[in-house]
């Protein structure tokens, strides 16, 4: 039977849903107009005020928030309230600028961790649980994200945070942990040092992941899945919206559940932000309703996906997003042909290669050229240098198939591209450091 953390909300009528949602983005727009200045002009040069927003039909005339205006605003020009009535602040990793900075009051950190709560409670978790967080701590959101939604549940929280694998798996273990919260890739690498000391998934207690802050395909699912013995789960989450929790899959792991009562989804096209129809790929827009520090308003995300709001046989009514399909920013054009990273992963996974790949991008003689970089097993790594280039020249193919264009393959032997503790570094982008 289906367990929910608010069924009140998570089972609610549509009606409810949009009474709810109209009532809220009327409060927080004018809170907003009143109290955040670089709001207050964007909308005046848009010609929108907060009388002529009265419902969610009329979202649409707001202007777009954008990451460049956190940046330009930093590090508290967006928010709504005194710093004084701000108890938290999270941030970015400012790895291509400035840091993005947002605030937490104490309700707004309920808020938090009562969607992480929904989270854990779709993916099986209860207060009889034991749920080993190994999202980095700190600024970093995903930590203290997992970390709240756990308390508020109820489970035995173990505040692993990130690194010393070894240690993780031994804590894994003798601590009973049921549950585990990390990115995908990480997950990934957990099994793979315990296979390299001699365990197997028998050998831990985990029966439910919640994997998220990076991309992973369905065959990654598998993989974790497989090797880890449990039922993966993917969460969704920005910084600038609140962190993970956004939206969250359920059993039936065919999307992710958003959670409706506080943030407002839209699908708009990427290069006009149309706002398009249900069950149309575009990139994926929010708006919060009930945050105090920190409201953003029409967020592009640069995330592309899908929204649908189809019956789910868990019994949830909350609009589902897809995985997100790659991200407007992520993309690459190679001489031309759009490539996003997941399609690659995809076919790699489905060859049956590892995880642990790299995209290598150059450009030389006003000429770009892709490399996929993969580890492969000692089995085949031991293959001879003709049965290597086969293979090689196979999956190229696969790739060609796929993506249209050429693709060098490098198969590498296994632990050859570096191991990340948080968010897998997939692409390098060479012409980026050329330019």
């Amino acid at each position: 039977m289906e367990r929910y953390y608010q069924p009140e909300i998570e089972t609610a009528s549509r009606e409810t849903i949009v009474a709810l949602q109209n009532e809220r983005l009327v409060k927080t727009v004018r809170r907003v107009y009143e109290n955040v200045p670089f709001y207050r002009e964007k909308m005046i040069a848009a010609g929108v005020s907060p009388d002529d927003i009265r419902s969610i039909e009329d979202l649409h005339k707001l202007p777009f928030s954008y990451k460049k205006d956190l940046r330009d605003t930093y590090p508290y020009g967006l928010f709504a309230v005194p710093l004084k009535e701000v108890v938290r602040l999270h941030a970015s990793s400012g790895t291509t600028g400035k840091q993005i900075v947002v605030g937490y009051t104490e309700k707004d950190l309920q808020i938090w961790s009562d969607c992480c709560a929904r989270a854990l409670t779709a993916a099986g978790c209860t207060n009889e649980d034991i749920v080993q967080v190994s999202y980095g701590y700190g600024l970093f959101t995903g930590g203290l994200g997992a970390d709240g939604g756990a308390m508020r549940l109820g489970a035995t929280t173990i505040p692993a945070s990130t690194g010393n694998t070894q240690r993780q798996i031994t804590v894994m273990h003798d601590f009973g942990a049921t549950i585990l919260c990390c990115t995908p890739s990480y997950a990934l690498h957990i099994a793979e040092v315990l296979h390299a000391n001699g365990m197997t998934k028998d050998d831990l207690h985990l029966k439910a992941g919640i994997f998220g802050a990076e991309p992973w395909t369905n065959e990654m699912r598998r993989q974790i899945e497989d090797q880890l013995g449990i039922k993966a789960f993917d969460i969704y989450g920005l910084t600038e919206v609140i962190g993970p929790g956004v939206g969250f899959e359920c059993c039936e792991q065919s999307g992710m559940h958003i959670n409706e009562d506080h943030f407002i989804v839209e699908v708009i096209d990427p290069d006009t932000g149309e706002v398009l129809p249900e069950g149309t790929q575009g990139e994926l827009v929010f708006t919060c309703i009930t945050k105090e520090a920190f409201p953003i308003l029409r967020y592009r995300t640069r995330d592309i996906g899908v929204i649908t709001r189809g019956k789910c046989s868990c019994g949830r009514t909350l609009v589902k997003m897809s995985k997100p399909r790659g991200r407007t920013d992520d993309m690459l054009i190679i001489r031309g042909v759009n490539v996003f990273p997941s399609q690659i992963e995809t076919v790699l996974l489905e060859k049956g290669y590892s995880a642990n790949y790299q995209i290598i991008v150059d450009r030389a003689n006003n000429f770009d050229s892709i490399e996929v970089q993969v580890e492969i097993s000692n089995e085949i790594f031991s293959d001879t240098v003709r049965g290597l280039a086969e293979r090689a020249k196979e999956l190229s193919a696969a790739l060609k198939t796929l993506l249209g264009l050429n693709a060098k393959v490098t198969l590498l032997e296994p632990n050859s591209i570096p191991r990340s503790e948080g968010k897998a570094v997939r692409v390098i982008d060479k012409r980026k450091l050329l330019d």
